[in-house]
């Protein structure tokens, strides 16, 4: 099944985790490949040493990626992330695929759907896939079994709370 995870909501990435968390439970073997994130201490990068079968490799810079004007290293990254995508999707040797974040990569034009929709199609249908991240492209509607939209209603950013340790990251 091919599964997404959009809105502007918090939660997308944990839902993806407590997929995994699931997953890995059964034995299966998973795989988070994260597209924008890298060298911050993220919670689920210590979580899932301590879980058998939870891989979790990230492909971005500690910074944020300007969607006007993306740096050539955030564009040579997603890439990165993209083949190394490719690449899990066709060794078949993992039961769960999660894609984080590749819906904002493909808004902000670090890669392109039409690529994101290959990886889709090339996907074996005994495994799942899950794309998440806000703004998911229309095309990709086309091919999901599941949406899922996480819509804020309200959010403790909106009184000035940072994001907190083991909470948001």
């Amino acid at each position: 099944m091919i599964q997404i995870y959009t809105g502007n909501g918090k939660g997308k990435t944990t839902a993806a985790l407590g997929l995994a968390l699931r997953a890995v439970g059964h034995g299966f073997k998973v795989i988070m490949i994260q597209f924008m994130k890298g060298k911050i201490n993220y919670g689920e990068l210590e979580s899932a040493k301590l879980l058998p079968n939870f891989t979790i490799e990230q492909y971005g810079r500690p910074d944020f990626v300007n969607p006007e004007n993306p740096d050539k290293i955030d564009i040579d990254l997603a890439k990165q992330a993209l083949k190394r995508s490719k690449e899990v999707i066709k060794s078949q040797k993992f039961d769960m695929v999660i894609l984080d974040e590749i819906n904002v990569a493909i808004s902000f034009g670090l890669i392109n759907v039409d690529e994101v929709i290959d990886i889709i199609k090339q996907t074996p249908s005994k495994t799942e896939l899950i794309l998440t991240g806000r703004n998911a492209h229309p095309e990709l509607e086309k091919y999901a079994d599941l949406i899922s939209e996480v819509r804020e209603i309200k959010h403790h950013f909106q009184k000035g709370v940072s994001a907190r340790k083991g909470i948001e990251y």
